[in-house]
């Protein structure tokens, strides 16, 4: 395998890595919180560096459709998880930050963006942009990361001054994700020629040829996209019932009642610079 994907150290994944690692390490205080952080660190390490990050940028796209999945199903959210409230709060304070993610929250227009990026990064025309220049793969890779955080957004119901799903609005939510962010999966599946000419030595590496490979990557897809999605709609939904808490009910937090304050003022400020006299 050496030969077609040979070795080399990916100095700017290990870096991020070691970043991400100490900061979600540093933000869990429970056991459960360091497994959450260990297993996103290395999560990330290993679809980005070497083999999986270089077969997934030139070789396969089964590998590169898993690379993708880990980082929006797995990564993102935990990482979403581990980050404290304020350091979102001050993230989304400014008025423009405050007014995107306002409106990505809202469940269709995040299903909406989720299938568009999500569709996007595998298309032959970022895959094999990816293959021929590390730039386009960063891209490409920054765009899987944009998708996870937006499909997050109303998943999680981290984000202050969003709008919250009940536990049932959740479920749902990720339901109907499940289904649309493998949109090209059907036209994998039942494809009889290769659409990314930027892969090469499938069979090589992986002993796939390129259909099989690109068929198998439509199988992934599905299947790595409804187990994760379907167990968390069912945690989520169930566990509401656990704790007693009505599945129909949309939870009410501190910081959303200071966001909608801060939109409050923000609005009156509006009003009296428009009514000023010239």
């Amino acid at each position: 395998m050496t030969r077609y994907v040979p070795f080399h150290w990916h100095l700017a994944v290990l870096a991020v890595t070691v970043l991400l690692g100490l900061f979600t390490w540093v933000h869990s205080d429970t056991r459960r919180q360091r497994a959450e952080a260990l297993v996103a660190t290395a999560s990330f390490f290993i679809v980005l560096s070497w083999p999986i990050g270089d077969i997934s940028r030139s070789v396969s796209l089964s590998v590169a459709v898993t690379q993708r999945l880990v980082l929006m199903l797995l990564v993102v959210p935990l990482t979403l998880r581990r980050t404290p409230m304020t350091y979102l709060e001050q993230i989304t304070r400014p008025a423009l930050c405050d007014a995107v993610v306002r409106r990505v929250s809202h469940p269709g227009v995040a299903l909406l963006l989720v299938t568009i990026l999500g569709t996007w990064t595998v298309t032959p025309i970022m895959i094999n942009w990816g293959a021929h220049s590390v730039f386009g793969h960063v891209i490409n890779l920054v765009l899987v990361v944009v998708a996870g955080v937006i499909l997050w957004i109303p998943g999680l119901g981290c984000f202050p001054g969003t709008r919250r799903l009940s536990a049932a609005g959740r479920a749902g939510f990720l339901f109907a994700a499940s289904l649309l962010v493998t949109s090209l999966s059907f036209v994998w599946i039942f494809s009889t020629h290769a659409f990314y000419p930027g892969l090469h030595y499938q069979h090589e590496v992986l002993h796939l040829t390129p259909v099989i490979d690109q068929q198998f990557a439509g199988f992934v897809a599905k299947l790595g996209a409804y187990v994760p999605l379907w167990a968390v709609a069912f945690y989520v939904f169930f566990h509401a019932e656990d704790q007693g808490i009505p599945v129909e009910d949309t939870p009410l937090h501190w910081a959303d009642v200071e966001r909608e304050l801060l939109r409050v003022d923000r609005a009156r400020a509006r009003a009296l610079r428009r009514h000023q006299p010239s």
